[in-house]
C-alpha cells in the first residue's frame, strides 16, 4: 500500500521542508499533499519541488475555515482509503508591532481552532501506523502559565470544551480585560498551550486503540528555526534552517513509534514535561510581552 502524507501550511518555511523532507524519503508511487489557503502559492510551491521521491499534489485547504479540514479529509478518504502521516503546521504569525486586541480572532482561528478541527478531520481516517504530529512550541506547556490559570488548559475532557476555554481567552484579549489578570500578554504562550492540550485531550481518547494499531498522536517542537519571522524576535543567525529542522520532524514521521512520546510534547526526541514538577510556572508579566499599549 503506498504511503500518503499531508501538511498544512506548506507553501513557505518549515511546512515547505516537511514537504520535500517527506518526499524525498518515500517512493514514487507515495504522495505527499502540499497544502495552503493561496491556491497560486500552493502551485507555485508544488512546480519548485526537485525531482525525486514521492508525487507532491497541492490542494487548497485554510484551516480557518471551520469546514475545510473535513471537507479534503473526506476528499482523501475517497482517494486513498485514508492517510498515514499529517502534519498539522498552519500558523498565524504575530510581529513586535501586532497590538494582541486586533489580531487574536484571526489568530486563533487558524493556530486553535484550526487545530482542533484538523484532528476532528483526520484522527479518524488514519490508518494502521499512522502519525498525527502538530508542530508546536517549547512554550506550549504549563510551565510558561501562571498556575491560576492551568485549569483552563488541563482540565477540559474534550476538544469542545478546550476550545471554549480557548474562546473565552481570545474574548478576553480582544476586549482588553486579561491585562488585568494573570495572562501573559504574548499571545503565543496560551495559544501554543491549547494546542499541545488538543493533543493530549485526544490521545487520552485514543490512546488503547492506537496503541494497538501502531499510532503516534504527538505534538512537537521543532526548536528555534532562522526565519524572518523568528527574526524580528529573536537573534536567529545561528539557528537552524528550516530544511535543517524539518530532519528531525520527518525522523519521527516516518521512523519507529516510541511510545513514551504518544500524547505528549516532544522536542529532539525527547519529552518535554506538560506540567511544573515544583509546582512553579516560569511565568512572564502581561507587560513584558504584550507588543502593543
Amino acid at each position: 500500500m503506498s504511503t500518503v502524507a499531508l501538511v498544512t501550511g506548506a507553501t513557505q518555511g518549515l511546512g515547505l521542508a516537511l514537504v520535500e523532507g517527506l518526499a524525498q524519503r518515500l517512493e514514487p508511487e507515495d504522495t505527499v499533499y502540499l497544502t495552503g489557503r493561496d491556491l497560486d502559492r500552493v502551485g507555485a510551491a508544488v512546480a519548485a519541488m526537485p525531482a525525486g521521491g514521492a508525487q507532491v499534489r497541492g490542494e487548497l485547504l485554510d484551516v480557518a475555515d471551520p469546514t475545510a479540514a473535513e471537507r479534503l479529509a473526506a476528499q482523501l478518504k475517497s482517494r486513498h482509503g485514508g492517510v498515514d502521516v499529517v502534519f498539522g503546521n498552519a500558523v498565524m504569525r504575530v510581529g513586535p508591532d501586532d497590538d494582541p486586541r486586533r489580531i487574536v480572532r484571526d489568530y486563533v482561528e487558524v493556530n486553535n481552532f484550526g487545530t482542533t478541527r484538523l484532528l476532528r478531520a483526520f484522527a479518524p481516517i488514519l490508518r494502521d501506523n499512522a502519525r498525527l504530529i502538530i508542530v508546536a512550541s517549547s512554550l506550549g506547556t504549563l510551565h510558561h502559565l501562571a498556575p491560576s490559570l492551568h485549569d483552563r488548559f488541563d482540565g477540559p475532557g474534550s476538544l469542545d470544551d478546550l476550545d471554549h476555554q480557548v474562546a473565552r481567552w481570545r474574548d478576553a484579549v480582544a476586549d482588553g480585560s486579561a491585562r488585568s489578570g494573570d495572562w501573559p500578554g504574548f499571545v503565543n504562550i496560551p495559544s501554543k498551550i491549547a494546542q499541545v492540550a488538543a493533543v493530549r485531550i485526544l490521545a487520552a481518547d485514543r490512546r488503547e486503540s492506537d496503541s494497538a494499531r501502531g499510532i503516534l498522536l504527538a505534538a512537537v517542537c521543532p526548536g528555534m528555526i532562522n526565519t524572518p519571522t523568528s527574526a524580528l524576535w529573536w537573534n536567529v543567525s545561528d539557528a537552524p534552517t528550516p530544511a535543517q529542522a524539518a530532519n528531525g520532524l520527518v525522523d519521527l514521521a516516518l521512523g519507529p513509534v516510541d511510545p513514551a512520546h504518544y500524547g505528549e510534547l516532544v522536542r529532539g526526541g525527547k519529552v518535554l514535561p506538560w506540567s511544573p514538577a515544583s509546582g512553579r510556572a516560569t511565568v512572564v508579566p502581561y507587560a513584558a510581552t504584550t507588543a502593543s499599549s
